[in-house]
């Protein structure tokens, strides 16, 4: 008998071996991978792949590629979605439904990991990407090769989870993986070890790229734009990047940590040679809270951007909403305990954590009525932005006044762990992160693809979307309070639960109806990008700099980087306070391309994937060339390249005849 362990690790067949819905997203998966492979081929597109895009450095098309690969893990996170509201119709008194319960954890679990890590920071940081230097008047940021880095880590992260479904299985232990249960003792198999080798390589894409931007934000401005004369976008990224820096290296410390309990047997996390779960506890939701805030501040920049468009009016108290995304910074460090009220810490500790999770929705609510008063005697436009927005006052205002109501610790301990806590965080994760990101996505796609799109199909999807997260969400409020708990798969007939999981069932397939919408809306206005192309680079009447610069950007942003004299500094240069004069052009400094970045995120992704299933040997290649790669990067001197005034000239001149 030969001993595969050497070669193949913990890898064997049994590790392909899974059941029919399995295979067939699996063999579905690879179909179409094989058939986008066979178009590029057929189309001769693989060399324009590689080198305009793969490879690139341009912020922009690095923000793209972000976009494509969290639209792809969004499809995947909808459909777990769906899948777990069919099963807990289904799954009733004799009928145990279509899904086995370790595969619906599975799926809990990975619909989590998926929707936090991969949709909203994914989506987050290609909105970051393709705005921040063109909104302070850069030309870049100030790390192009750490930009593209982050991408691939982040992509390679996206893919150790998205291969863990079918080459083994994912965690089941929920996606932050509290012990024992995560734990090796209780969860032998690879799953955790997917969760954490996931989550870690794209976590250190994310503290690359807040290191990177603020850098970018803070050193990289145009003249006279001071920090306070940014637009509130900038602001919240700012915010946004120091919650990053200080809460990721938690997450990462942690991970490590449960990968050493597993790995090596050590006991931080168990309690067998004095180590606690209840540390772990505490150090994820020290990550975890302020993570919350890093998904939805972002949000609230692109609101502060839209409603005083489409308001025709200045947003009201500027300095007061700067202000109070730093408060809401600062609290965001102070509230991980309302996490786990029920867990034994006492009534003094549960007090001041109720006091300081009351305290943080003081800010917010500051926030709110600044959007609400810079509506009051607009000129407002009900564009499809705006409809997002719409939806966001009414559907984040739910979940925000229902989290102030757990943070009562009585109430707490009567829904902690049930339906209710569900519906808080879907109405705070999808009707502020999520609504927020389609209306700026909506916002800016003129200026990131060139043309406008369908304002109809826009306005179905959002109507879709916010009516149906209604009737999906509202009914699990009331499981909640009926006693249902969150990871239920089966349940009793006699409960009476069985019509309210039928109506957000019919919410989940009324949200679908609204993606189904978006695609057409994103077909529908490509094959009509002509007629709706954006020639002037000003499609809304926009106050700020990127609407200064065609549709899309050159590869350089400004051909003549702008000078700031005020707020909404591009309203100000339209309506004549400070014009611009003749043009003079210079040649412009710029980064090359690089296919490094590939490599680590591919050797990154082996590492992983090695460590998954202990393949020593395929581990140190990984690791091997991570470190090659970095060094062959290190040792280049020819990184940089300049554009000819002659070039700027020509591009320019044909902006100007568009």
């Amino acid at each position: 008998m030969i001993d595969t362990t050497a070669l193949f690790g913990r890898l064997t067949l049994d590790a392909f071996k899974h059941d029919m819905i399995e295979t067939a997203v699996g063999v579905s998966a690879l179909l179409i991978g094989i058939a986008i492979m066979g178009l590029l081929t057929y189309y001769k597109k693989w060399r324009w792949l590689w080198y305009d895009w793969l490879t690139s450095v341009d912020h922009k098309k690095i923000g793209v590629m972000y976009l494509i690969v969290s639209t792809i893990m969004l499809f995947k996170g909808v459909v777990e979605a769906l899948m777990m509201r069919a099963q807990q119709v289904l799954s009733v008194g004799d009928s145990y439904g279509y899904l086995s319960s370790p595969h619906f954890q599975q799926l809990f679990t990975a619909h989590g990991t998926n929707m936090i890590f991969f949709v909203a920071m994914g989506l987050t940081f290609a909105l970051i990407n393709f705005l921040v230097p063109l909104q302070i008047g850069a030309r870049d940021v100030a790390f192009p090769f750490l930009n593209s880095l982050s991408f691939w880590l982040f992509a390679a992260g996206a893919a150790l989870l998205v291969i863990s479904m079918n080459i083994g299985a994912f965690s089941a232990a929920g996606w932050v993986a509290y012990p024992p249960l995560s734990g090796i003792e209780y969860s032998p198999g690879v799953g955790i070890d997917y969760w954490i080798w996931s989550v870690q390589i794209s976590g250190a894409g994310t503290l690359l790229s807040g290191v990177n931007f603020l850098v970018t934000i803070l050193n990289m401005r145009c003249p006279g734009m001071t920090l306070m004369k940014m637009p509130l976008f900038i602001w919240s990224i700012l915010i946004v990047l120091v919650l990053i820096i200080f809460a990721f290296p938690i997450l990462t410390a942690t991970a490590g940590m449960l990968s050493l309990d597993r790995f090596f047997g050590t006991h931080f996390f168990t309690p067998d040679a004095g180590g606690s779960p209840m540390m772990y506890v505490n150090l994820i939701w020290a990550w975890g809270h302020p993570e919350v805030y890093i998904l939805i501040m972002p949000a609230f920049g692109i609101f502060s951007e839209i409603v005083p468009v489409f308001s025709e009016k200045r947003i009201f108290g500027y300095v007061s909403m700067v202000w109070a995304m730093a408060a809401i910074a600062f609290f965001s460090f102070l509230v991980w305990l309302h996490h786990f009220f029920t867990m034994g810490a006492g009534a003094n500790v549960n007090a001041f954590f109720a006091f300081m999770t009351m305290i943080i929705a003081v800010p917010t609510g500051v926030k709110m009525f600044n959007w609400l008063f810079t509506m009051l005697r607009g000129k407002i436009h009900f564009t499809s932005p705006m409809l997002w927005f719409m939806g966001f006052v009414v559907i984040f205002t739910i979940g925000g006044m229902d989290g102030v109501l757990m943070a009562v610790a009585p109430v707490d301990f009567q829904v902690h762990n049930s339906l209710f806590l569900i519906a808080h965080f879907h109405s705070v994760i999808i009707g502020g992160v999520v609504f927020g990101l389609f209306s700026g996505f909506t916002y800016w796609w003129p200026k990131i693809f060139g043309f406008k799109l369908n304002e109809k199909l826009g306005e179905y999807a959002a109507f879709c979307w916010i009516f149906g997260f209604l009737l999906a969400f509202i009914p699990l409020y009331i499981l909640g309070l009926m006693g249902a708990t969150r990871r239920l798969d089966h349940y009793e007939l006699s409960t009476g639960w069985r019509p309210l999981f039928i109506v957000a069932f019919a919410g989940a397939f009324v949200i679908a109806i609204g993606i189904f919408f978006q695609l057409l809306q994103i077909l529908i206005s490509f094959r009509d990008r002509k007629k709706n192309a954006d020639r002037t680079g000003d499609p809304w009447n926009g106050r700020t700099l990127e609407w200064s610069t065609s549709s899309p950007p050159p590869f350089y942003n400004f051909a003549v980087i702008p000078e700031v004299h005020e707020r909404d500094a591009f309203w100000a240069m339209k309506h004549g306070s400070h014009g611009e004069g003749k043009p003079c052009y210079e040649q412009i400094h710029m980064p090359k391309n690089t296919a490094i970045g590939v490599y680590i995120g591919a050797f990154s992704f082996l590492l992983g994937f090695a460590a998954v299933w202990q393949i020593l040997w395929l581990a140190i290649v990984g690791f091997i060339g991570i470190m090659a790669s970095l060094i062959v990067r290190l040792s280049d001197r020819s990184t940089d390249t300049y554009v000819a005034v002659e070039e700027i000239e020509k591009i320019e001149e044909e902006r100007g005849r568009a």
